[in-house]
């Protein structure tokens, strides 16, 4: 399976002229800046639209207006908000965690985690501030998914791999919220 992730768009998604193939892209989360209804409809109609098999995302910190949605009416079927759930794709289990809901919420067996925040200490660093969460970081090594995608911290973007896990911060713009970083692309073999 080959994903797609994407993160912190801030409207600015139109702007992503070039997006490479993929199986599933991921946003995770901050695709408004005010967090309104009127940004919300803007983002959702350009990813429906995206030619992906399924899509799936979460919320930011900026996306007010769905931080206490259970669902959203409407979505294709290969569309996932993944608000404090999870879903299956081709045998893959996703989880996505809500921006600034309990960590708790994150199942064992897992093998895709999505969330807005990243881990404390691994690559949430943005304007000289660690942005990331302690409790994240801690339920992440009990859960061990194979992968964790997240952005928040704009200056942050890229790639580790800790005690077998690879975290991403896939964030699209910098701290000036200029488009900075191409999408990426990562291959599970399963």
């Amino acid at each position: 399976m080959k994903i797609l992730q994407i993160s912190d768009t801030h409207t600015k998604h139109q702007q992503l002229t070039y997006l490479p193939t993929a199986d599933v892209i991921v946003h995770c989360g901050d695709f408004t800046e005010q967090g309104t209804e009127e940004e919300v409809l803007d983002f959702l109609n350009w990813f429906i639209e995206l030619p992906y098999k399924h899509k799936v995302f979460v919320t930011g910190n900026h996306d007010l207006c769905l931080w206490d949605a259970d669902g959203i009416e409407d979505l294709p079927d290969n569309v996932y908000f993944l608000q404090d759930r999870g879903c299956e794709i081709d045998g893959v289990k996703f989880f996505g965690l809500a921006y600034n809901h309990s960590e708790i919420l994150i199942p064992n067996k897992i093998d895709v985690l999505v969330t807005h925040e990243p881990p404390v200490m691994i690559l949430d660093e943005s304007s000289g501030i660690h942005w990331g969460n302690a409790p994240l970081r801690n339920r992440v090594q009990e859960v061990m998914p194979k992968y964790h995608f997240f952005g928040h911290a704009h200056d942050a973007f890229g790639t580790e791999k800790h005690d077998g896990i690879v975290f991403s911060n896939g964030t699209s713009l910098d701290d000036n919220y200029n488009i900075r970083n191409k999408p990426k692309v990562f291959i599970l073999d399963m």
